[in-house]
C-alpha cells in the first residue's frame, strides 16, 4: 500500500459496519526519538473493532502518514527523528530551562486531514502513552469535538488508565476507559456508545494488531503477549494489564510474515516479558523464521532479563536474526534491587553468553537505573563503569514515577513536585526525584561517564 496524498485518511473494513477513527496523538516533550514506536495498545483496539464489523482508519500524529508530508529520513534499522515545533513550556514546567515541543505531523495538517474525512467518524477513539505526553491527547481530543461535536470521544490507555481522575477532569471525553478494550465492561460501554449491541469479542483480541494502516512502513512491532508476571517495584504493569497472556505461534508468526511480504525487514519485541514460557510462542516462531529463511533484523528495545539469557537462548536468538539488545540491569548493588531478583553471578553468566553467541558489542545496550527515589547515585557511577568494562553501551534508564507503580508513594513523599496532582511533573527529563532537580552541568557530566570521558 503507496502512501495517499494529503488529506486523504483511508478507511478499512465493511462499509456497512460503524465507523471507528482510531488517534495517535503527538508527543508534547523536552526530547523525543522514534525507537520503533508504534501505538500497539490502539492498534489491538482497532484490529478487534474490525475483526467485530467496524470500519477502522487510524490517524498516526507520529508517523509520515502521507506521501506529501515533511519527514526526516530514517536512521539505523528505521529509527529515527520525529519533525517538531517548539511551543511555550507549560506553565507548570515553566521553572525548566529546556525546550519543549510538539513532535510528529504539523497541527494544521492533522486538522486539514480530519476535516476533509469523509465519510465522517461515528465514534473516535484516542490513546494516550506516558502520562506526562497528556496535552497532545487533550489536543485531539479538542479538535475532534470542535469538528464533530456530536460524535462521542472515548479516551483510552496509559493516561487515562493511571490518571483516571485528572483525565476526566481536563479532557473532552464521552467515555475515559480505564484498562484495555478486550475487558467486559469496556467492550460493552463502547458499543453502547454507538447505540449497538455488543457483538463477541473476536480471537486473539489485544494481541493482534492493525499493522496494515500504515502504508509503507520501515518497521513493525511483534507483540506475543500482554502484561507481565514479575511485579517490579517501578513498573506499573500489572495496573495496566493485571494478567499475563500469551498468543499463539501462529498468529504471531502470520503477522510478522504478512508485514515481511509487504518489504518490513526490522522488528521490534514489544513484550514486557519476552523469554517467559518461550516455548509457548517465542520459540516456535523463530524457528519458522529460520526454516522459511527470512533475511531480517530482530530488536529487543524493552529489556530481556538477563537470567534467562543461557547459552542455548542466546544461540536461538542470534540465530533468528536479533540485532538490538537491550538488558535490563539496574544496579551494580545486586543486594538491594527494585526489580526482579539478579544475582552477579547470574549477570556475569548472561553477558558471557551473549558475548560467546557471537552478538556485536556495539549492539549490546545496557539500562541502568537512574533518579529513584533516595537512590545513591554513586552507585549508578559505579554500574556504569561496571558495564563499560564488559565493552557493553551503557544507557541511563531515567526513573519515571508512575501512578499505581509500588515505587510511587515513596516518589512522592521525596519529589518537591506534586507528582499524584499534576502528571506534567511525572516527566523523567526534570529529573523528578533527584535532589535539585534537572540541571545542564550534571546532565553534561553523566553524558561523558556513559561515553568513558
Amino acid at each position: 500500500m503507496s502512501r495517499p496524498e494529503h488529506p486523504h485518511i483511508p478507511w478499512s473494513g465493511p462499509a456497512e459496519g460503524p465507523r471507528i477513527l482510531g488517534i495517535n496523538p503527538w508527543i508534547f516533550d523536552f526530547a523525543a526519538f522514534n525507537v520503533w514506536s508504534r501505538p500497539v495498545g490502539l492498534l489491538a483496539c482497532l484490529d478487534m473493532l474490525r475483526a467485530a464489523g467496524a470500519s477502522v482508519a487510524l490517524v498516526d500524529c507520529l508517523d509520515r502518514t502521507w506521501e506529501d508530508a515533511r519527514w526526516p529520513s530514517p536512521g539505523k534499522y528505521g529509527t529515527g527523528h520525529y519533525p517538531k515545533e517548539e511551543l511555550p513550556l507549560p506553565e507548570p514546567l515553566a521553572f525548566m530551562d529546556r525546550r519543549y515541543s510538539r513532535y510528529g505531523l504539523p497541527r494544521d495538517m492533522v486538522r486539514e486531514a480530519l476535516a476533509a474525512l469523509d465519510p465522517a467518524p461515528d465514534l473516535v477513539l484516542v490513546t494516550s502513552i506516558m502520562t506526562y505526553w497528556y496535552p497532545g491527547a487533550l489536543e485531539v481530543l479538542d479538535i475532534a469535538a470542535e469538528l464533530w461535536p456530536d460524535v462521542p470521544r472515548v479516551l483510552g490507555g496509559t493516561y487515562a488508565t493511571l490518571c483516571t481522575e485528572h483525565a476526566r477532569a481536563h479532557a473532552r471525553a464521552d467515555l475515559i476507559m480505564q484498562g484495555s478494550m478486550e475487558l467486559p465492561a469496556n467492550w460493552a460501554s463502547l458499543w453502547q456508545r454507538l447505540g449497538l449491541p455488543a457483538p463477541s469479542l473476536p480471537p486473539n483480541a489485544g494481541l493482534s494488531l492493525a499493522l496494515d494502516l500504515y502504508a509503507e512502513p520501515h518497521y513493525a512491532p511483534i507483540l506475543g503477549s500482554r502484561g507481565c508476571p514479575f511485579t517490579c517495584e517501578y513498573c506499573a504493569s500489572r495496573a495496566l494489564y493485571p494478567d499475563f497472556t500469551q498468543s499463539a505461534p501462529d498468529a504471531v508468526f502470520s503477522a510478522l510474515r504478512a508485514e515481511y511480504d509487504r518489504g518490513v525487514r526490522d522488528f521490534a519485541f514489544y513484550d514486557d516479558a519476552l523469554l517467559i514460557n518461550p516455548d509457548r510462542w517465542l520459540w516456535p516462531v523463530l524457528d519458522r523464521i529460520n526454516a522459511e529463511d527470512l533475511s531480517l533484523r530482530l530488536h529487543t528495545p524493552n529489556a530481556m532479563h538477563v537470567r534467562r539469557l543461557s547459552a542455548d537462548v542466546c544461540a536461538r536468538l542470534k540465530r533468528a536474526g536479533l540485532h538490538t539488545v537491550r538488558l535490563g540491569l539496574e544496579t551494580t548493588d545486586f543486594d538491594h534491587r527494585h526489580d526482579v531478583k539478579l544475582t552477579r553471578r547470574e549477570w556475569e553468566d548472561g553477558a558471557r553468553n551473549l558475548l560467546d553467541a557471537g552478538f556485536d558489542l556495539d549492539d549490546i545496550g545496557v539500562y541502568i537505573l537512574f533518579g529513584l527515589p533516595g537512590q545513591d547515585l554513586g552507585n549508578v557511577e559505579q554500574a556504569v563503569e561496571h558495564v563499560r568494562s564488559y565493552g557493553f553501551r551503557p544507557h541511563l534508564a531515567h526513573y519515571t514515577p508512575i501512578p499505581h507503580s509500588p515505587l510511587f508513594a515513596e516518589a512522592a513523599k521525596v519529589s518537591p513536585y506534586p507528582l499524584a496532582r499534576e502528571p506534567l511533573f511525572q516527566n523523567n527529563s526534570i529529573w523528578p526525584c533527584v535532589p535539585g532537580g534537572f540541571n545542564w552541568d550534571e546532565a553534561k557530566r553523566w553524558k561523558l561517564l556513559l561515553q568513558g570521558k
